[in-house]
């Protein structure tokens, strides 16, 4: 039973891609310490936590539900756990609203207007996954995805008398901006299925060359997003020349993919993307209390 209850678990934290968090949760807490002008309080840090948590189980459960068909159909997706059976249906489903009803929970225990606003956000959650049925900018919808977590926090913190909101919003923009964008490198793996199931990406309807230019763009736009947070906060050298950092990794990344190799995307994709969080994140922060 134990071996069991131990496999379960792997299964279901490989299938929402906990390790993933690390491309929102910097960036949330952030905003914590930006919201709340230096040290947030405890309860407030542990019950965003718990939202975020429960949000991104929702959002992937959801995600995997959605795309199970097209998962089965793809070479790189066919191990999945809701293809192979190692997770049921049934499971998947429960598992899905019962971390719904946990992020509404989290939500309720912030403040009003995070509870409010909680439908919305799973709305946004549960929407993006089925957006590639229908048009090429549905990664966008995994970026906005992402990019709530900044305002999301924010909120926490603020509740009704959110202030200047162009801080957490400018903030949002710069990971809604990167996620798009390195998702846009993500698909390039699958440009060839999706054309073949009738699914909408940027490479699969611009081609490989393009779609990565088109990524370029987007990341151009959201280091200009990112270095706008600083004047916006009264951040200082700490937080800006974080930025610089970042910018350069994600230069790093667009010279590590290329249309005639990709043999190096998920490099490009967690390595990179994943230290980009953690450095805009943490030094974000450090500037922050320095300042206080």
């Amino acid at each position: 039973m134990v071996l069991s209850f131990v496999r379960s678990l792997g299964d279901t934290l490989s299938m929402i891609r906990f390790s993933h968090s690390v491309f929102s949760l910097p960036f949330a807490l952030f905003a914590l310490f930006l919201a709340a002008d230096g040290w947030p309080e405890a309860r407030v840090v542990l019950w965003v936590l718990v939202a975020m948590l429960a949000a991104r189980s929702a959002a992937m459960g959801m995600n995997r539900l959605a795309d199970r068909r097209f998962d089965a159909a793809n070479p790189r997706t066919a191990g999945r756990e809701l293809v192979t059976g190692a997770l049921s249906v049934r499971f998947v489903g429960v598992f899905t609203l019962v971390s719904a009803l946990v992020f509404v929970v989290a939500a309720s225990r912030l403040n009003d207007v995070a509870l409010f606003l909680s439908p919305v956000v799973l709305a946004v959650l549960f929407g993006y996954s089925f957006l590639k049925r229908f048009t090429a900018l549905a990664h966008f919808g995994v970026g906005l995805a992402l990019g709530l977590s900044p305002l999301g926090a924010w909120i926490a913190v603020r509740g009704a008398d959110a202030g200047d909101l162009r801080v957490p919003l400018a903030l949002g923009a710069g990971v809604l901006l990167w996620v798009a964008g390195f998702d846009v490198i993500y698909a390039c793996q699958d440009a060839e299925v999706d054309r073949q199931l009738g699914l909408c990406s940027l490479p699969a309807r611009l081609g490989v060359q393009r779609a990565l230019g088109v990524a370029a763009l987007l990341h151009v736009l959201c280091v200009v997003a990112f270095a706008a947070v600083g004047p916006l906060a009264g951040l200082g050298w700490i937080y800006l020349g974080a930025v610089g950092l970042a910018a350069a990794l994600l230069v790093v990344e667009h010279r590590i993919v290329s249309p005639a190799d990709l043999s190096r995307v998920n490099a490009a994709f967690f390595t990179v993307n994943g230290f980009v969080a953690l450095i805009l994140g943490a030094a974000g922060i450090l500037d922050v209390l320095v300042g206080m």
